[in-house]
């Protein structure tokens, strides 16, 4: 059995943003050479999420304003964790409610995807350098 991996680096501008890494994912899949098998995708950050759905802007635009209804970014003082000097306790709790990672097959060196599925990577605490690893196994 063969295996690859590779790291990702993201930095916004945005505290929040929803990027789709679908053509990185299916590159680094092309660099390793594996045809058969399954690969992983995570987010390396506490902050951040990996998620598979459709890329349509108004589904992204839902999700930031349900995950700010259900986890409000305001007030700070309303999350205990920002006591610890930060002020991410909802970008905690938005990586909770979206996911750490996702698990593709790979079938005849693809990724073997349902009609409009995309990868995608979400930052909930933007503004500083984060990863996202891509660990592929298989034949």
């Amino acid at each position: 059995m063969k295996h690859f991996r590779k790291e990702l680096w993201f930095a916004t501008a945005e505290r929040q943003a929803f990027i789709n890494i679908t053509p990185q994912v299916t590159l680094a899949l092309k660099e390793s050479g594996i045809k058969e098998g399954f690969c992983l995708v995570n987010a390396m950050h506490i902050t951040a999420s990996v998620y598979i759905n459709d890329d349509e802007r108004g589904l992204l635009q839902d999700y930031a304003d349900w995950l700010e209804e259900l986890a409000p970014h305001e007030p700070i003082a309303k999350y205990r964790h920002n006591n610890t000097g930060e002020a991410n306790g909802d970008a905690h709790l938005k990586r909770q409610i979206m996911g750490r990672e996702v698990v593709v097959a790979v079938t005849e060196g693809r990724l073997d995807f349902g009609p409009w599925e995309q990868i995608f990577y979400g930052k909930f605490d933007g503004q500083r350098r984060k990863r996202v690893l891509i660990k592929i196994i298989g034949e």
